[in-house]
């Protein structure tokens, strides 16, 4: 079964480490120029997520989360990938001032942690996950 293919069934994982590899595996089957909406609350896997779509995307560097600067670029052996957190806009102006536009150079990835902020800007074509918490503390990662 391919990442993509457990992805829209729904995975539960029992750690970052798993959550990373997951999303590493997934990483290199992504076609070029694509956006990723991740959806979820505080604390449930976005940002870890985003982390190993990077190692899959071969960037050696460190993955944060962007809260502060908005959007952080990461280039990979072959593959940009922006990691945009919409938390903190509130206007489509805003986003429009960010100019994203110039970064996305062809191939791609952007990864929006709280799309709803900035949902009619996001690309009809974007895939959407939802990252949840179970009661016993693991995450769930399901593509809608």
């Amino acid at each position: 079964m391919t990442p993509f293919d457990q992805l829209r069934r729904g995975v539960t994982t029992s750690s970052a480490h798993e959550t990373q590899e997951l999303a590493a595996a997934w990483a290199r089957t992504l076609p070029p120029d694509c956006t990723l909406a991740l959806h979820g609350n505080l604390g449930v896997g976005k940002t870890t997520f985003v982390q190993g779509l990077a190692r899959g995307f071969g960037i050696g560097e460190p993955v944060t989360s962007p809260t502060f600067t908005i959007f952080t670029l990461h280039r990979g052996r072959n593959r940009t990938l922006i990691h945009l957190d919409a938390y903190r806009l509130q206007s489509d102006r805003e986003i429009e001032g960010l100019m994203l536009e110039d970064f996305l150079i062809s191939p791609w990835c952007l990864a929006v942690e709280w799309p709803e902020r900035l949902a009619p800007w996001l690309p009809a074509d974007a895939l959407h996950l939802e990252f949840g918490i179970t009661p016993d503390e693991r995450h769930t990662i399901k593509v809608r």
